[in-house]
């Protein structure tokens, strides 16, 4: 693969440290990017540290392969945005239709950020962990999003830009699937131990697919994700 390098949209959450093993399953050198913008669960910033701590252990290739973490302060996002993700208010749906966790542009600024801090360090490839198969209806999730992005991307830094976005068509079953498919038991405790996805940020209650609340949008989906992987024949995470 060409300029094999890339950098990985890093939250902390499952689908994020499942891009991000697939990611070192594909390319030659890896780093991470995280953004702080004041959200409610900001747990997931210390969840990054510690996947990021782990994952070495797990293959010699990941530990050759993973390279340096950046962190990019965009508090002014969760300062203009009134969602639920940022203040202390209800998850709920809005009269938009979209739930309030929605936190508008949030994906485009990130692929911005991305995009500036690949072109600084040359890499060519961008992973991002978005899915529009089994979320919560974010519009810029979805797959028509992610490649204007890229050609957006492309023509304004006047460099070729690959975004990839292996879970798009996945849903979490088969996200727990592919983790177990890359990285065998070990990567598959890794997500669900230490990976955080919960909206309220509570790692206090460890249920069987990892730590939450247990009843918000993300631990509901987290949930009947794992159920059915648990159901679901071995090959339903085979790697693309």
């Amino acid at each position: 693969m060409g300029n094999s390098r890339a950098l990985v949209l890093f939250s902390g959450g499952q689908d994020s440290t499942t891009a991000l093993a697939w990611a070192l399953d594909r390319f030659d050198a890896v780093e991470t990017v995280g953004f702080d913008y004041g959200q409610r669960h900001r747990i997931e910033m210390e969840c990054r540290e510690t996947i990021r701590a782990k994952l070495p252990g797990l293959s010699s290739r990941y530990a050759e392969r993973l390279g340096p973490d950046h962190v990019v302060d965009l508090k002014a996002l969760g300062a203009i945005s009134e969602t639920a993700l940022t203040r202390e208010t209800e998850i709920a749906f809005a009269e938009t239709g979209l739930p309030t966790t929605f936190v508008p542009g949030r994906n485009l600024i990130f692929l911005t950020f991305a995009a500036a801090l690949a072109y600084r360090r040359d890499l060519k490839h961008i992973v991002l962990g978005v899915c529009e198969t089994d979320y919560s209806g974010y519009p810029d999730c979805r797959d028509d999003t992610i490649k204007a992005m890229q050609v957006a991307l492309g023509l304004g830094l006047d460099r070729r830009l690959v975004l990839h976005a292996p879970l798009m068509w996945r849903d979490k079953a088969q996200t727990f699937a592919l983790a177990r498919a890359i990285g065998g038991k070990p990567l598959l405790d890794l997500v669900i131990e230490d990976s955080h996805s919960c909206y309220l940020g509570d790692r206090t209650t460890r249920h069987g697919w990892g730590y939450g609340c247990g009843h918000c949008p993300a631990c509901d989906l987290r949930s009947k994700g794992f159920a059915a992987y648990l159901a679901a024949p071995d090959d339903s995470g085979l790697i693309p």
